[in-house]
């Protein structure tokens, strides 16, 4: 099973990754975490990244592709893989169908995980940080034993800057209007299954599930 998960911030992708991960027994990949991998590998792709980081640019297309081809040579996805977070620009996406094609193996489906922003923003406001572990703790679905106290090292807890609301509903912003043309771009191609964000993690799990395999 070869998908792509897309959903905004807030939406539960990284649990609903970990879910397919364990169901399919596939990998989750994350330019984030490849791109962090090739730079401290030194690898060709990883030292033409690393120019433009340090320049303080954004990496090209061409070298995030080239990345993400080369991890989706390795044999951990011989039987699929779940990418997260790529592509996020359809000129991304059409340069990665290029790269799938020239390895025959095309994309299977692509989920886009909908909630509404008004649960979006209570999700993400409601997240609470310790200053000294990075432990996370929620108000609402994860609070700690003390308010204001983290749990396993007693630090203060506060709400990072990208978690208060007016950044919150920028983020969403810059989110929808740079998603929505990949939204677009996959539905065309009939690839695209919408699925409900909101319930438990069984129910959201079997929605997926069922738009994968249904």
């Amino acid at each position: 099973m070869r998908m792509i998960l897309l959903g905004p911030p807030g939406a539960g992708k990284g649990t609903q990754a970990k879910d397919l991960v364990e169901k399919y027994g596939i990998p989750q990949i994350s330019t984030g975490d490849i791109l962090r991998k090739n730079l401290a590998e030194k690898t060709p792709l990883g030292l033409e990244a690393k120019k433009f980081m340090d320049a303080g640019g954004l990496v090209p297309d061409a070298v995030v592709i080239g990345i993400v081809k080369e991890r989706l040579k390795e044999a951990d996805c011989k039987t699929g893989y779940i990418l997260d977070g790529f592509p996020r620009t359809v000129p991304q996406a059409q340069e990665l169908d290029k790269a799938l094609a020239e390895m025959k193996t095309p994309l299977d489906k692509v989920l886009s995980i909908e909630v509404a922003d008004e649960e979006l923003v209570g999700r993400l406001a409601g997240r609470r940080t310790c200053r000294g572990c990075q432990q996370g703790f929620h108000v609402k679905f994860k609070p700690p034993k003390t308010d204001g106290k983290c749990d396993k090292c007693g630090g203060e807890l506060y709400q990072r800057d990208d978690d208060k609301e007016e950044a919150i509903k920028n983020r969403l912003v810059v989110y929808q209007s740079s998603t929505a043309p990949l939204i677009d771009y996959y539905k065309g191609k009939g690839l695209l299954r919408d699925v409900n964000g909101v319930g438990s993690m069984p129910e959201i799990l079997a929605r997926m599930v069922t738009a994968l395999e249904g």
